[in-house]
């Protein structure tokens, strides 16, 4: 909540006039009494909608990504995973795998909405550049060792550096352009069959052919 509340000073501070929270953890980790002025906030579950952003649409100027993680598979990335760490999902799309930054950039992009800001370990911050390109704004707030093991920063010099990073993320709207992948989609999916009655857990391939942006996440 205090990386939050500095992202969102940050980004008052650099001219944004309306913000809206979207609570993207499985569990909804949002904390009501901790929530500062200056942006409305989305919690709870469940919150359907197409491609899972809830309440995004074309007339949002553009998307911060905060606290995210690199994609499954990562091995500098801390709590890398991509949808579910449990079965071990990766996900290909035209033949790119992709993580979670990508999907939610896919999702944006759909709308025309870019990326203008990635904040997590140094491994996610890595892979935004790569797909997103140099224009963006990325935080670094810790450098991943393996999946559960990090090197630390203070929280005076993150959030510092958060809210100057979101302050400058709002002076880089126009440079940033939406992240869109060629439709139809060729989709492929692996993940792990836990089923109990099996000896071992399987691995399973599912590939797909996704006419529809929005439907990214349905396979």
């Amino acid at each position: 909540m205090g990386d939050l509340a500095a992202v969102i000073r940050g980004l008052r501070d650099g001219g944004a006039t309306e913000i809206f929270v979207l609570d993207g953890h499985g569990n909804q980790a949002l904390v009501p009494h901790l929530m500062i002025p200056g942006a409305v906030y989305a919690t709870g579950r469940p919150k359907q909608a197409p491609g899972g952003l809830w309440g995004l649409d074309n007339s949002f100027a553009g998307m911060v990504m905060l606290g995210f993680h690199a994609m499954n598979g990562t091995r500098d990335g801390v709590l890398h995973h991509t949808q579910s760490s449990r079965t071990e999902n990766r996900y290909w799309y035209n033949g790119v795998e992709s993580g979670e930054l990508a999907q939610s950039a896919i999702i944006a992009g759909h709308y025309g909405v870019p990326t203008i800001m990635v904040a997590g370990d140094e491994a996610t911050c890595r892979e935004a550049r790569k797909f997103f390109g140099n224009e963006l704004v990325t935080v670094a707030t810790k450098k991943g060792i393996s999946r559960e093991a990090a090197v630390l920063f203070p929280f005076d010099e993150t959030r510092k550096a958060l809210y100057e990073g979101a302050k400058k993320a709002v002076e880089v709207i126009p440079k940033c352009k939406p992240y869109k992948i060629d439709v139809p989609i060729k989709a492929k999916k692996e993940y792990l069959d836990l089923d109990p009655s099996l000896p071992k857990p399987k691995l399973i391939t599912k590939e797909a052919v996704i006419e529809d942006v929005l439907k990214l996440l349905d396979l």
